[in-house]
């Protein structure tokens, strides 16, 4: 079937193109969409426009959305809990959590959850929140539009209760403690956040397990949710998760960092903890 949409600015001014487009399709992140326009999907008069184009009043475009809309592959994913309205996973260390740019096609928790429901479409149909790719642990999604709204509010108003574990470098002095620094993206690698007075406020409460001498593992509580505040505020304090290489931790097989439980309430007014069990690794590196 071809997905081919005309789009029409129906604004009183010039709208850009990629503004027109991304009203058009919410279910897309802008990055998804933004690759259309370099695949030169995105037309006007026939010929291929680009998405700082000013489209003006009643001009039309038309968005070939052909390469979004092919079905994502699926894998299996181990699962935790399912109900009617929620479904719960391990998400294993290397599988996003939903499809970015030019990953579009590319197995995640999002197609996983879209093949087992028909409750949404699009590249993040289901996801209530996010682990890094690298992160293994508990995620919960949701099968309807009504428990997605329900379970992100959870979440932004700060009513879920999250748990990690990791594996660092050498011991924490105090071995418990809060880390408040605040975190904000970094101006030189944009891809990473740095510790920023200026930065929003980052929280996170730790508790050493155990420790090798070598290695300690650590239990880790985020009081506040920002991107990979675990691991900045770990490398903060020069203990780096280890594997954990974008923060200057030691080269592994993988990330050490995995949700180990998770507690929310789910549709129907019911406070449920979810928890993923330890990966056996995280043993094995500790007798190291």
């Amino acid at each position: 079937m071809e997905l081919n949409r005309r789009i029409t600015n129906t604004e009183a001014i010039a709208v850009r193109a990629d503004v027109l487009l991304a009203n058009s399709y919410p279910e897309y992140s802008r990055a998804a969409l933004a690759k259309l326009f370099d695949m030169q999907k995105i037309t006007k008069n026939l010929q291929p426009i680009k998405a700082g184009d000013k489209i003006q009043p009643n001009t039309e475009i038309v968005a070939d959305i052909n390469e979004l809309a092919k079905k994502a592959n699926v894998i299996p994913l181990p699962i935790l809990y399912e109900d009617e309205n929620v479904i719960v996973i391990n998400k294993p260390t290397g599988i996003i959590s939903h499809a970015r740019g030019r990953y579009w096609d590319e197995a995640s928790v999002a197609s996983f959850i879209r093949d087992k429901t028909s409750g949404f479409s699009g590249e993040r149909g289901g996801i209530v929140h996010r682990l890094d790719r690298a992160t293994s642990g508990v995620m919960i999604c949701a099968k309807n539009q009504s428990t997605l709204s329900m379970l992100q509010k959870q979440f932004s108003e700060r009513k879920v209760h999250k748990t990690y574990i990791a594996i660092i470098t050498g011991m924490l002095q105090p071995q418990d403690g809060v880390i408040d620094v605040p975190l904000a993206r970094s101006t030189t690698e944009p891809n990473t956040f740095v510790p920023n007075k200026e930065g929003k406020r980052a929280q996170t409460e730790y508790h050493t397990i155990k420790t090798s001498g070598i290695y300690s593992q650590i239990l880790l509580k985020p009081l506040t949710g920002r991107t990979h505040q675990l691991r900045v505020h770990l490398q903060y304090m020069k203990h780096p998760i280890v594997g954990d290489t974008l923060y200057k931790g030691e080269a592994a097989d993988r990330l050490y960092l995995h949700a180990t439980s998770l507690e929310i309430t789910i549709p129907g007014k019911e406070r449920k903890t979810f928890v993923a069990p330890l990966p056996t690794e995280f043993s094995e590196k500790m007798t190291c």
